[in-house]
């Protein structure tokens, strides 16, 4: 059965594609506390309605091994990649211990460019 890691370290979403078929990519670094699991993944919540937050929520799962000992955290990673929904703004991916958000830009978006380089 899966469960969620213990903790997310770093989470990168992007926008692939073009500006016809703008494609979501979701990629997510977490700890796991033993080693051996498996089936790893990045599960999205499922909405009946958009979040009116605009934030796209995804839990990084996995299944634990049948023995470990407890304390050994292990590195863990995973991707997602699907559709873009239009009101789509920022991710969030979700552990037991923490949970990171990441906001979006269009790779075509020149405002988006401007933004980031006068953030730095």
């Amino acid at each position: 059965m899966s469960e969620l890691v213990r903790e997310i370290v770093d989470v990168n979403a992007f926008i692939g594609g073009d500006e016809e078929n703008p494609l979501l990519t979701v990629e997510a670094e977490g700890l796991t506390p033993t080693a051996g699991w498996t089936s790893v993944r990045l599960d999205p919540h499922v909405y009946v309605s958009p979040p009116e937050d605009g934030v796209q929520d995804f839990d990084l799962v996995g299944d634990r091994p049948v023995s470990g000992d407890e304390g050994d955290m292990a590195a863990v990673e995973a991707a997602w990649e699907g559709p873009l929904p239009e009101w789509l703004i920022a991710v969030r991916v979700h552990a037991v211990d923490n949970m990171i958000e990441d906001e979006i830009f269009e790779p075509w978006d020149e405002d988006a460019d401007d933004a980031a380089s006068e953030a730095a």
